[in-house]
Order: structure tokens, then C-alpha cells, then sequence
């Protein structure tokens, strides 16, 4: 039996909003699919609860997160390296975690990466645009979440309690991202003017790129050496898709995002393969990044393995909740 749930946000960090993993058939009308920025961190923060792949959950950007249920909840916090705790105690990340009522739930001082992601079992109702929940600011579809704000959660789970232990008990085979200090390596493949810019790929290949300050939502600008194309005169508008890394008329690059704009004219010299478009979600200003080439065959196979590591977890998820009789809230395999 379900029952409705408040989460009262007490803090909202510099930037949370509700999210999924975007509009389906959406950009055949000129629409981004939007989405979370960090696609791997909100399936997984999802598939650890019990919910579909494509629920809606919150994303924090930096900054400050709290929130307090009026029920027992079971949550999971991924994404980023952050400090999480429930009612002052340290809590693990990328773990299904109960919440009993009253208690205060916090995120805060994120790590290396710039998102987190809180994941509640259960529906979050939340409005929707398109069929999704993800926010876009162009289409007056804000979604932001403010102090004071109450989130209203419908579910079918109480948490989970042990007549010794209350915690969960579960040992995952999560795939968890390295998110490190260092400098970040990005898979690319070709893009279709590539041989108009001659020595690119050895360029891209041996310099070190740092993403600017006015990188956002649609695109990481990256600051470092840059060659133009020749002989290519004005490029007609064409597409352009999740990850195509461009050369503007500055000299930088810009690899664009979930919320791009669907057509443009700038030269496309490389695509940042799936695989490493999650890991781009989490890079902010000052972050450094190099880049590596690959074949399309070599991406399309990381792609599969991720997808794999994903449908492990699942079921791994589903036995464990079944043994435990915690509900599920998507369909058993």
C-alpha cells in the first residue's frame, strides 16, 4: 500500500533542482532531451532504491543540501565525493540507506566533482514537461528547489529495520566512478571535420585543456590550444549531438551538453564518447582534462560494459529486496 511522504527541504544549496534522464523523442521538436548531467550517478542512485532507471530524483550543485521526512524513507546519495549524514551520523554514499522520521538528512562539501544526486524509493511528484521532469530554464520550466520548499514523495517503502541492526545490510557490486584530484582523461572519436583541421588530433592529443568559468548547462568551454580549420568557408547549420566537441571562432574548445542547442555552424572536430559523458557532468571550473582517442568500436564496447556493470547491479538490487520483502517500484526482470 502506498503512502504520501513530505520531505521538507531545509537547505538547497547553490543549485538543486528535480531531474531524470530526459525527454524521450523530444528533440525531433526542436527540444533538448535535458537530463542530468551525470547520467551513470542518477541510474545508479535510482536502481540502488528500487526505482526505474529514468526516475525522477534531485541533483545538488555545490553548496549546502538538507532536508527533513515526515516518514520513514530509503534513499541513495551518489555522484560526486560528499559528506552525507542522517541525523548527525555519517552515512555511506552509493548505498541504499534508511531515513527514519524526523531524522535530517545533509549533503554538503562536495568533492573533486560539481553534482550530486539524492534518489528516494518511491514516485516524487514533481511537474513535468514533455514527459519529464528535467528542467529548462528557455522553456520557462525552472524546477528549482528552494529552502522551505516541500517535496512530496508517494511510495510503497518504510525503510528497512532488523531486529538488531538498522542499517542496510546489502553488499552491492555498485559501479562506482573514479571522481579524483587529478587531471581527468576523456575518450573521444573522430568528428566530421576533423581532416579540415590539420594536426588537431595530435594537438588534442598532447595538450592540457581547463574548463573555463562560463562553461554551464549547455557546454564546457575549455580553455588551451586550439587550431581552426582551413579551406572549410562558412559551414552550413547542421546537427548536433550530446558530446560533439566544437571549435568556435575563440580560440578554445566547447563540448556540449544535454541542454545544447540542436543545430549550429561551428566545426566539429571530435565526439567525447557516452562512456565519458557522465564524467563530464562532474567537471567544473578549474578542472583540467586531457583527451584520448579511440576507435568507435572501443567506445561502443565501454558503452556495453557500463550497460552490463548496470544490469548486475539491477539484479543484484532485485534479489536482495525480494529476500529483504522490501517493495521494488520497477518490474521484475
Amino acid at each position: 500500500m502506498k503512502r504520501l511522504v513530505a520531505l521538507t527541504i531545509a537547505e538547497s544549496g547553490w543549485l538543486s533542482t528535480y531531474q531524470d534522464l530526459g525527454r524521450h523523442n523530444a528533440e525531433a521538436l526542436g527540444v533538448p532531451s535535458g537530463g542530468a548531467a551525470d547520467q551513470h550517478s542518477a541510474t545508479v542512485g535510482n536502481i540502488l532504491v528500487g526505482n526505474p532507471r529514468d526516475a525522477a530524483c534531485i541533483e545538488i550543485m555545490g553548496g549546502r543540501f538538507s532536508f527533513v521526512p515526515d516518514s520513514d524513507i530509503l534513499i541513495a546519495v551518489t555522484g560526486t565525493p560528499a559528506e552525507f549524514t542522517v541525523a548527525g551520523c555519517t552515512a555511506p554514499l552509493w548505498t541504499p540507506t534508511r531515513v527514519p522520521a524526523g531524522a535530517k538528512v545533509t549533503i554538503s562539501n562536495a568533492a573533486e566533482g560539481v553534482r550530486s544526486y539524492l534518489a528516494v524509493a518511491g514516485t516524487i511528484g514533481s511537474e513535468r514537461f514533455m514527459g519529464s521532469c528535467a528542467p529548462d530554464a528557455r522553456m520557462g520550466f525552472g524546477q528549482k528547489l528552494s529552502a522551505g520548499d516541500t517535496v512530496t514523495l508517494k511510495t510503497a517503502n518504510s525503510g528497512y529495520s532488523h531486529a538488531y541492526f538498522d542499517q542496510m545490510l546489502f553488499r552491492l557490486p555498485v559501479p562506482i566512478p573514479t571522481i579524483s584530484s587529478g587531471i581527468w582523461t576523456v575518450d573521444v572519436v573522430e568528428g566530421p571535420e576533423m581532416a579540415a583541421t590539420p594536426g588537431i588530433r595530435e594537438l588534442m592529443a598532447s595538450s592540457m585543456y581547463t574548463v573555463g568559468g562560463r562553461s554551464d548547462h549547455v557546454g564546457l568551454r575549455l580553455d588551451g590550444p586550439v587550431l581552426h580549420p582551413q579551406g572549410l568557408g562558412e559551414i552550413v547549420s547542421h546537427g548536433v549531438p550530446v558530446g560533439a566537441i566544437e571549435i568556435p571562432h575563440s580560440d578554445e574548445l566547447i563540448i556540449l551538453g544535454r541542454y545544447r542547442t540542436l543545430t549550429a555552424g561551428y566545426p566539429i572536430v571530435a565526439f567525447a564518447t557516452t562512456a565519458a559523458q557522465s564524467m563530464l557532468g562532474q567537471a567544473g571550473p578549474g578542472r583540467r582534462l586531457t583527451f584520448n582517442w579511440v576507435r568507435q568500436a572501443d567506445a561502443i564496447r565501454a558503452l556495453r560494459y557500463r550497460e552490463h556493470e548496470l544490469n548486475v547491479l539491477e539484479d543484484a538490487v532485485r534479489s536482495a529486496f525480494t529476500a529483504a520483502g522490501l517493495p521494488m517500484t520497477v518490474a521484475a526482470a
